[in-house]
């Protein structure tokens, strides 16, 4: 795996200044963005149906069909993630209002999870600011103070059954469904929230009074189980890798922390369409106002950010063990490697 001295990165105060130089992709196209949203929402639509009446009509072995839809409910998922920042259409209205739509199928309450989200932009990389919209790491150091059982339920969280398994499920089917610990944030969570719940209530109403319950569950839970797992893994790879960074205190600088604190996972060009260029996720740290069909572009207009934070399909896989902040190495390490440290 490259590493940054030899990535082409570059000393954040020898860096271009990133926010300028993106400004120039930032506007949207809004027939470009009516059109990926079209070429998601209506196969998505079909595959559901088609894998349902499959089911209805005891061909069981249609239910294959739920691992592309599974995709296609991952692209929902970076469709409503551009809305919230604003990066689909010109107009605030229009992103509101199309991701709180987008929410009901991924089941994820917009105005909830934009708010979490926006703070974890804001604080990427900052050990003095974990805790909203990431994954909980601890460091070695803060690992080893803690007492016999503390450090088994922090086992427990980071192992991968949990984390790719029990977490995303939890996450989706469960926690979203109430918006706690953002009370402070005023109504609008909680009326988000209740919205997306209605909403969903009554899709899977009426879709369950169409092809009955079992065909329902049969064809729905697949698909928002695998989609929550991939989610939760892609999250979990653009910032818990071997190269990523993270300070503290005026040592933590945005664009550093932007560029080297989030990965370039360098997907096959069909999973990149799935996950709609996530994989890209440095360059959207350093300006998350760029619309998604663009940030291709970027790589090929700055190639110099090809590099920097790259890692693959295969190589990602490493990244399931590296649970712990090494304060004196400056690096995400394994249970056992921060036993020795």
């Amino acid at each position: 795996m490259p590493s940054i001295e030899t990535s082409g990165a570059v000393p954040a105060a020898k860096s271009p200044p990133w926010t300028r130089v993106l400004a120039g992709y930032r506007k949207p196209d809004t027939r470009r963005s009516v059109f990926e949203i079209a070429i998601t929402v209506i196969p998505f639509a079909v595959l559901w149906v088609l894998a349902a009446l499959a089911f209805v009509n005891g061909h069981y072995w249609g239910l294959i069909l739920t691992v592309p839809a599974a995709g296609l409910l991952v692209r929902l998922f970076m469709l409503q993630h551009d809305c919230g920042h604003g990066a689909l259409f010109t107009r605030r209205s229009a992103n509101d209002w199309t991701g709180r739509v987008l929410g009901v199928f991924t089941l994820t309450p917009y105005d909830y999870w934009r708010r979490t989200h926006a703070v974890h932009h804001a604080t990427t990389g900052n050990l003095d600011q974990r805790g909203i919209g990431d994954v909980d790491t601890l460091t070695v150091g803060e690992y080893k103070a803690l007492s016999w059982w503390g450090r088994v339920r922090y086992r427990l969280y980071r192992h991968p059954v949990v984390m790719f398994g029990i977490g995303p499920a939890w996450l989706f089917v469960c926690q979203y469904r109430l918006p706690i610990g953002l009370m402070r944030g005023g109504i609008q969570p909680w009326t988000s929230t209740l919205a997306t719940n209605l909403g969903i209530a009554i899709i899977a109403a009426s879709l369950i009074w169409t092809v009955g319950l079992v065909p329902f569950l049969a064809v729905q839970l697949p698909i928002t189980l695998m989609a929550a797992t991939l989610g939760v893994w892609l999250f979990y790879v653009q910032h818990q890798f071997e190269e990523t960074h993270w300070s503290e205190g005026e040592e933590w600088n945005f664009q550093h922390a932007a560029l080297h604190g989030s990965s370039h996972y360098d997907l096959p060009a069909v999973l990149r369409w799935f996950t709609g260029n996530i994989g890209i996720h440095h360059v959207h740290h350093l300006s998350s106002t760029v619309p998604f069909y663009r940030l291709p572009e970027v790589l090929k207009n700055h190639p110099e950010l090809r590099d920097i934070g790259r890692i693959t399909l295969w190589e990602s896989l490493a990244c399931v063990k590296l649970v712990l902040w090494d304060e004196k190495a400056k690096r995400l390490v394994s249970f056992r490697e921060a036993a020795i440290a």
